[in-house]
């Protein structure tokens, strides 16, 4: 089967990084497909945590409520020392603020966070197309042809662009010949299981700390009977996972002859991986998530990595296909391989330090939240701009509670959520240049706010009484900052402020041979 219309983008992977990509282009209107290998929504607890910043990314998509009433907050960890159970707090537990509303990591198994991403695309009337397994990809300058093999045959697919969210395994990332640096140490193994456990209390994330690098551990997972069992062998020992076996494994390495697994949902044997992929993108295709970094599941970051990697790629391919440079794909790989590199640094210092019985291994804090991650100094957001006093280009922008026309509380967040860029004019001058800035009426359009001072133009006119933006943001003049789609600051203006927007718009934009000065609206490309 041939179809002759090309599609936007086809999607090959249906995870998380996948899905969330797959959300992200249904809510701009792409054309688009999404096929995955298995017949099924992973099944298994695998990737058990959620940080605030993929919290943040989940909200605008639609999909947090669906998470958040599926997960909890961690417990302490109880680390078990012969007859003793110390409590250890592997992360404070933090009340929300006006700038981080999410501020704690959340335990959710990876099925529940599938299955609410899946549910998101769905509700946007889309669909992942089980059994469907990649076969050959070609391009040429403008299409890329997938063979693809379903349960109705082979089917050709042409697409202007591919994304490959098929895991570490990637047949996309083998398929165009990319090579993924690292190491893998077939002799350090760990089972995974998910099972019913009984003899255990449900308050404790347990650990078994043993000698050289052995260890058990059992994470209750939320809203069930079911505890995540890790426990990593030794060099000669083989990864039997038969319930009779993992009994007698699980006594013998805790002591406990009161606990008892059974009714086993979910097992794994686990190698740790290390690898970057040498590049995110050749030609028309493009690799995320797993298919381009792999990490220990020291620190969780792997999920959460790859479904940034979809949420900086989405707006981008939209952009493209509206019309704007294309060179703007380029910023995918240049903004988000480093960002894997640093992660996999640190989930790499965390494993090898929990092999070592290092306490400070089990502390999470701002650097696995993910929080602090920022493109400054890339191609979208030079270091030589201009800055507030907290805030620079390139930084996650943070919410703030400000106050509407009416008098009622309004979240920032709440207005950004969309899939369009934001204009937030703090002051006078800003407020002028806001009026006069113009935007193109194709692709992702523009949401204009003005804080403190009435604009002829904003849709949103809100105070700072409290002065919660004003502090959050470092803002002690007139200033106009862009949001981007994503969530992070495309550009900050504190001088010259109309043409300096202007030029920073540029960049990220159609053409502005037809533009409008006019508030956010379904473009050809984008819905605000």
């Amino acid at each position: 089967m041939i179809r002759n219309k090309p599609l936007d983008v086809l999607v090959i992977g249906a995870g998380p990084t996948g899905t969330t990509l797959a959300i992200d282009l249904a809510r701009r209107n792409l054309d688009f497909r999404v096929v995955n290998k298995s017949d099924h929504v992973f099944g298994g607890s695998r990737a058990k945590g959620v940080q605030p910043r993929t919290l943040e990314v989940l909200e605008d998509l639609g999909a947090l409520d669906s998470v958040l009433t599926a997960g909890s907050t961690y417990p302490l960890l109880g680390i078990h020392a012969g007859p003793l159970t110390v409590p250890w707090r592997m992360m404070r537990n933090r009340q929300p603020r006006a700038d981080v509303p999410y501020p704690n990591t959340w335990l959710i198994p990876q099925s529940s966070t599938d299955r609410a991403l899946h549910d998101r695309l769905e509700q946007l009337g889309h669909h992942v197309e089980f059994a469907t397994e990649l076969v050959e990809l070609r391009q040429d300058s403008d299409l890329v042809t997938a063979q693809v093999s379903g349960p109705d045959g082979t089917e050709e697919i042409t697409a202007r662009y591919v994304v490959g969210a098929d895991g570490g395994s990637s047949t996309v990332r083998k398929q165009l010949g990319i090579d993924f640096t690292g190491s893998t140490d077939e002799h350090d193994r760990m089972i995974i299981v998910d099972a019913v456990t009984t003899g255990l209390s449900r308050d404790r994330w347990h650990m078994w700390p043993r000698l050289k690098g052995k260890f058990a551990g059992a994470c209750p997972l939320p809203h069930s009977d079911l505890f995540q069992w890790m426990i990593r062998l030794a060099a000669d020992e083989e990864p039997v996972l038969d319930e009779a076996r993992l009994n007698e494994r699980i006594h013998s390495v805790t002591g406990n002859q009161g606990i008892t697994l059974s009714d086993i949902q979910w097992t794994s044997v686990f190698r740790p991986n290390i690898r970057l992929a040498e590049s995110y993108r050749q030609g028309r295709v493009f690799i995320a998530g797993d298919a381009a970094h792999v990490h220990t599941p020291a620190g969780a970051q792997g999920l959460n990595t790859g479904i940034q990697d979809a949420y900086n790629l989405g707006w981008k391919l939209a952009q493209v296909l509206a019309g704007a440079d294309p060179a703007l794909l380029d910023t995918y790989e240049s903004e988000r391989m480093p960002i894997a590199a640093e992660v996999l640094g640190l989930s790499t210092k965390n494993y090898a330090g929990m092999a070592k019985l290092d306490p400070s291994s089990l502390k999470r804090g701002k650097d696995e939240q993910q929080l602090v991650l920022t493109y400054f100094g890339g191609p979208l957001a030079p270091a030589h701009s201009n800055r507030t006093t907290t805030l620079r280009v390139g930084d996650r922008t943070p919410d703030a509670i400000l106050t509407a026309s009416d008098g009622k509380h309004v979240r920032l967040f709440e207005v950004l959520r969309g899939p369009h860029f934001t204009a937030l004019a703090h002051g006078q001058l800003a407020v002028h240049a806001l009026d006069q800035l113009e935007w193109p009426t194709t692709g992702a359009q523009l949401k204009r706010i003005a804080v403190g001072s009435a604009a002829a133009r904003a849709g949103h006119a809100l105070t700072d009484p409290a002065g919660t933006l004003t502090s959050v943001y470092g803002l002690t003049k007139d200033t106009l900052l862009l949001v981007r789609p994503d969530g992070y600051i495309g550009h900050i203006a504190t001088e010259d402020i109309l043409t300096n927007t202007r030029t920073a718009v540029q960049a990220m934009t159609p053409s502005a041979a037809s533009s409008t000065v006019s508030e956010a609206s379904p473009g050809k490309k984008g819905v605000a």
